[in-house]
């Protein structure tokens, strides 16, 4: 039985790739979460046999080293970290701290015989792209923002840990990523929500700066796939959807499909945080999932028909 380890597994993304191992009978999976964006709400409902929750902080050595040095892991997703534009532009020193979150967890990978590490960066790393569509290989990674520059920072560390440790790794660089468990202070989510609602879409700007929107499924899917089939080992990956659209287009698209009465309103343009574009070059990917990606659409029309989306939505409204 494979022994994993996710880390920030009550976030989002994490939890959504915790239920996706825990699919499989052969994965005995620990969820670590120091809970200060995650939520248990999200954890999946696993097999105690199989699942164990331990709230913990991977930036605190001796938090997370019982836990590491007790189950000896196979395998290591760390997807822990300090999240969303806003919060990190307003902590920066918060953010700062990951750092010595990704160097605990890899000096005990290194100790405690896990086989690969799985390490969530960013496309924040990228900047305002030079090249596009952005690529893992040749797109200089040129942001100064304190969230890019430490996940850049472990990006370095997994390079430098397999040349002298020879522990492998695979780095994904997550470009905006949706779906029903994601909070509202995330682009798509919050305008999903305020749809629902009728309530105005705020839009940063004119509008004109684009992004591209992969739904979780295709994340997920796309992730896993390098930890069963041994895929991009010691390899850096996009992942994310291609279609670019600007955020004035992404309004008019949630509204279209919720049937919305919203409106959109035009705030001040952020200072800092807010690239122009968006773009990965996601041939990668591609190979990984080996299916066609869920379509923008598509993945809105799932997010909003979601039951925990909808209670979300209805509890907010009468908060």
């Amino acid at each position: 039985m494979r022994k994993i380890l996710v880390t920030g597994g009550s976030g989002f993304v994490g939890s959504a790739l915790a239920e996706k191992l825990l699919g499989d009978p052969d994965n005995y999976v620990v969820v670590v979460d120091n809970l200060l964006t995650g939520t248990k709400d999200r954890l999946p409902v696993g097999d105690p046999s199989r699942f164990q929750f331990i709230k913990c902080d991977v930036n605190v050595l001796n938090d997370i080293l019982p836990v590491m040095v007790s189950f000896s892991f196979d395998y290591v997703f760390h997807y822990a970290a300090v999240v969303g534009v806003q919060r990190t532009l307003d902590n920066p020193g918060m953010v700062l701290e990951d750092i010595q979150g990704i160097k605990n967890i890899l000096d005990l990978c290194k100790s405690t015989g896990v086989k690969r590490v799985f390490y969530s960066s960013s496309s924040e790393v990228y900047g305002e792209p030079v090249e596009f569509p952005q690529n893992e290989h040749t797109t200089p990674l040129n942001s100064k923002l304190p969230y890019a520059v430490v996940k850049n920072v472990g990006e370095s560390f997994c390079r430098s840990y397999k040349q002298e440790f020879d522990l492998d790794y695979t780095i994904f660089r997550f470009f905006n990523t949706y779906g029903p468990k994601q909070s509202s202070d995330f682009v798509m989510s919050r305008f999903i929500h305020r749809a629902l609602n009728n309530d105005p879409i705020p839009v940063y700007g004119d509008g004109s700066q684009t992004r591209t929107f992969c739904y979780i499924d295709d994340n997920i899917d796309a992730c896993v796939s390098t930890l069963y089939e041994d895929l991009a080992i010691n390899e850096v990956v996009n992942i994310g959807n291609d279609h670019e659209i600007s955020i004035r287009e992404l309004a008019e698209t949630v509204i279209a499909v919720t049937s919305s009465r919203s409106e959109i309103v035009h705030r001040p343009a952020l200072e800092e945080g807010d690239m122009r574009r968006r773009k990965p070059d996601i041939t990668k990917m591609r190979m990984l999932l080996d299916r066609e990606l869920i379509d923008l659409r598509t993945g809105i029309e799932r997010v909003v028909s979601s039951p925990r989306f909808r209670r979300k939505v209805t509890s907010d409204a009468f908060a």
